[in-house]
């Protein structure tokens, strides 16, 4: 048995940060119901690296495993009583609608609260649910931009660069991935549900905790270096170098070592105060020495002295690193239209209660009929649902 095997989640989120954090519930054994509209959630249609996949692309599939597929239309009359029922015998609601949709939709948490007082309800958004910005579109880069996290690197005078994964997605879905566990524990202790809040500004301003409080407190201000420092307020050397084949990533070394190790002396001149007054000098020292040989060469000499560095890798050598398949980072499992899928998995170990891979990512609506059964509709009730347009059975694909 899974940790949270028999607690149903009812996913009606969409794109990354709402489908990410309820496929991690998925991983830990609840029963994740994937509410989307019968011609398919807005993920299906937009595939990362236009890699469409057969029948399901691969943004999608990375993001919905352990979840079964309920096409319902939550505008018509049929799909409201629907989505109802379902909530009032269900653990979690998970949603990330604009604001005033779930209200209008009759799946507001004043509505479900009222019907089922235990539900954890999970309310996502781009900048919070009221206040000025509350209408803006929720995009992980405009979020990115906003943050002020792309001008804690790079060089002066060029255009900031956003991360390159869709961090503040991720970010947010773990605070609502964290915050449905919390709300469960309270639930355990009380039996009293509660609505929870996540927003992607908050998400993307709090883990930057460090560096804001540097500013607010220790009022010192961002200031990039000529050189391409990967952080305004760790001192030099912090950043990638290139070598002769590579690049290799240094963090913070201890001159002197750095200095007997790479045979420049001149390194071994520079306190710790220099390595946040004299950045440049330092990231150009240390540019040129580094360049003079491999990247092997080079992590093999620095890290036996203890000096932090590590060679930068692309996916390609990330996949096959040895630590990562010590670790079982990533699974693989057979899904019955894309054929063997290899994909990370969940990075918490459990020792009495591991997370697992049950099924893959659902067609649209392949599950209608099971889940509607599950929560107590006859067969009469769902074909007269299907025959109204109110929800769509098995794959539409």
């Amino acid at each position: 048995m899974s940790i949270l095997s028999g607690y149903k989640v009812l996913d009606c989120s969409i794109a990354m940060a709402g489908p990410f954090a309820a496929q991690r519930l998925g991983d830990l054994g609840a029963d994740v119901i994937k509410i989307e509209p019968p011609t398919g959630e807005w993920q299906r249609h937009a595939p990362a690296g236009g890699i469409t996949g057969n029948k399901i692309n691969v943004s999608f599939l990375s993001l919905n495993r352990n979840k079964r597929s309920l096409a319902i239309d939550l505008k018509s009359a049929g799909g409201k009583e629907i989505i109802q029922k379902l909530a009032a015998q269900a653990d979690v609601f998970i949603q990330n609608y604009r604001p005033g949709v779930a209200g209008r939709l009759g799946v507001d948490y004043e509505t479900l609260s009222a019907l089922n007082p235990r539900l954890i309800y999970v309310s996502m958004s781009g900048f919070g649910e009221d206040g000025p910005y509350a209408t803006r579109p929720g995009q992980d880069l405009l979020l990115q931009a906003m943050s002020g996290a792309m001008l804690s690197s790079g060089r002066a005078g060029e255009a900031p660069r956003a991360a390159g994964q869709y961090v503040v997605d991720a970010v947010t879905a773990y605070c609502a991935f964290e915050g449905v566990l919390a709300a469960l524990l309270h639930r355990e202790r009380t039996g009293e549900g509660q609505k929870v809040e996540v927003n992607m500004l908050d998400a993307i301003t709090t883990i930057q905790m460090q560096e804001l409080s540097v500013f607010t407190v220790g009022h010192k201000p961002q200031v990039r270096s000529a050189e391409p420092h990967a952080h305004v307020y760790i001192r030099a050397p912090y950043g990638t170098f290139a070598t002769t084949d590579g690049y290799l990533a240094l963090a913070m070394p201890d001159m002197n070592v750095l200095a007997r190790v790479t045979e420049e002396p001149r390194l071994a001149t520079y306190t710790e105060r220099d390595g946040w007054e004299k950045r440049d000098e330092i990231y150009a020292l240390v540019r040129d020495t580094l360049a003079k040989a491999s990247t092997a060469d080079w992590f093999a000499k620095l890290d036996a002295a203890g000096i932090w560095c590590s060679p930068v890798y692309g996916y390609a050598d990330l996949v096959e690193d040895p630590q990562i398949a010590h670790n079982g980072t990533f699974v693989e499992y057979d899904h019955p239209t894309e054929g063997r899928i290899k994909t990370p998995g969940f990075p918490i170990r459990f020792s009495k209660t591991p997370s697992q891979v049950v099924r893959g990512a659902p067609l649209t609506g392949q599950h209608t009929d099971e889940v509607l059964r599950d929560f107590g509709f006859s067969d009469n009730e769902i074909a007269a649902h299907a025959a109204s347009g109110a929800v769509l059975r098995g794959a539409s694909e």
